[in-house]
């Protein structure tokens, strides 16, 4: 179409203007590629173009994959969504709340340490009220100092040290109670793992990424396809600071359920197109339609939102941004909608009611211009929704 002719008009000037090295976009609908396009470089410091197999790193755009495989743990019935998350990892009992307490004498806060209400269970993992947190994000400010204090994090620390970090400092939030986004999903790799008696990353290729012939998606890019991979400016035009991302050439010390793989446009659209379908794909089924409904709705209702990253108009549900009505958001798009991104420039988002799957594929440094850049392709591509 014309329109969509528009959008690589777009990504094109963009990509002149060095606002990103390159990307990778894919729109499709009813099933049928619509648009597929490689732009600009994969590799700017080596000049190498931008390829339609280059292999980004999804950062959170791996959340939406362990969540479905808890579902799939869920269908298997091995676990239930209303089990405590100790029953799997029983150094998670007893968690405490940090609570602060505004002092309007003396105008300071002080933090006071409450039991929890009740125990985290599996749903407030995939929806993100469990009240665990990312410790660069939250603004609680004690428990930001405790995360930094104890070295909780979702790279660079095994498995057991993960957990028993995470178990010595308190919760943000009563259970239940507020929607901060942070390391709930990866605690939901952990417990996949504690169940299974496998890692994060064998599990997921066993049953989802081989089911789907998702044949460049995993947490290890090996040796043979490194060359492959897309790489940001070395500098980040914004800042000027070197840019690092995660190194998904070396074997990292936990498959992180967060953020730790990396993969494809096209893998990513098989993953879409198989929750768009109903849990199937190419005469595979990986998960019931009910259950694809389940995780597709808000499971949020009147829970407060305590974080800025939730866009406005969209509830969360099991593993994704759901929008609740066509209009609130500032952006096109239709109430059902659900979608997620990655903090180096990946986003993809699935229509329901269009039979839409969208990917789009950049890499860069984390920070306000990636979600500026997905917005710009986003419009354009709503936009050429016609027929």
């Amino acid at each position: 179409s014309p329109k969509l002719a528009r959008a690589t008009e777009v990504v094109k000037a963009e990509i002149a203007k060095g606002r990103y090295p390159g990307a990778v976009a894919l729109v499709a609908r009813r099933g049928k590629i619509a648009y597929f396009e490689a732009l600009g470089q994969r590799d700017p410091q080596a000049g190498a173009p931008m390829t339609k197999d280059t292999i980004f790193r999804l950062y959170s755009m791996t959340k939406p994959f362990a969540s479905v495989a808890a579902m799939l743990l869920v269908e298997d019935g091995r676990i239930r969504l209303n089990d405590p998350v100790s029953r799997y990892l029983p150094k998670l009992e007893n968690l405490q709340v940090s609570v602060p307490r505004f002092d309007p004498d003396s105008g300071k806060v002080t933090y006071a340490l409450v039991p929890a209400e009740r125990e985290m269970t599996i749903q407030d993992l995939l929806r993100h009220t469990s009240g665990l947190v990312y410790g660069s994000f939250t603004s609680h400010a004690r428990v930001k100092e405790l995360y930094t204090k104890e070295g909780v994090d979702w790279n660079n620390v095994t498995p057991a040290e993960q957990i028993e970090r995470l178990a010595k400092v308190p919760l943000a939030h009563q259970p239940g109670s507020a929607w901060e986004y942070g390391l709930s999903t990866d605690v939901l790799g952990r417990v996949i793992e504690a169940v299974t008696g496998t890692t994060l990353g064998r599990f997921l290729e066993e049953r989802l990424f081989a089911p789907l012939k998702m044949t460049d998606t995993a947490f290890l890019v090996p040796n043979g396809k490194v060359a492959r991979l897309a790489q940001p400016f070395a500098k980040d035009p914004v800042t000027g600071n070197p840019v690092t991302l995660l190194d998904v050439t070396a074997p990292q010390k936990n498959d992180a359920g967060g953020a730790g793989s990396a993969g494809t446009a096209a893998d990513y659209a098989r993953f879409a197109q198989m929750l768009l379908s109903g849990g199937q794909l190419d005469g595979v089924r990986l998960l019931g339609r009910a259950t694809v409904a389940h995780m597709t709705s808000d499971h949020l209702g009147d829970i407060r939102v305590a974080s800025p990253i939730l866009p406005r108009g969209y509830g969360f549900g099991l593993g994704f941004a759901v929008r609740k009505e066509t209009g609130l958001n500032p952006m096109t798009g239709s109430a059902g909608e659900y979608r997620w991104g990655g903090a180096a420039g990946t986003a993809f988002w699935i229509d329901p009611k269009e039979q839409m799957v969208v990917v789009w594929m950049t890499q860069g440094a984390p920070g306000l211009r990636r979600g500026e850049d997905r917005d710009l392709f986003r419009q354009l591509v709503q936009a050429a929704i016609a027929d």
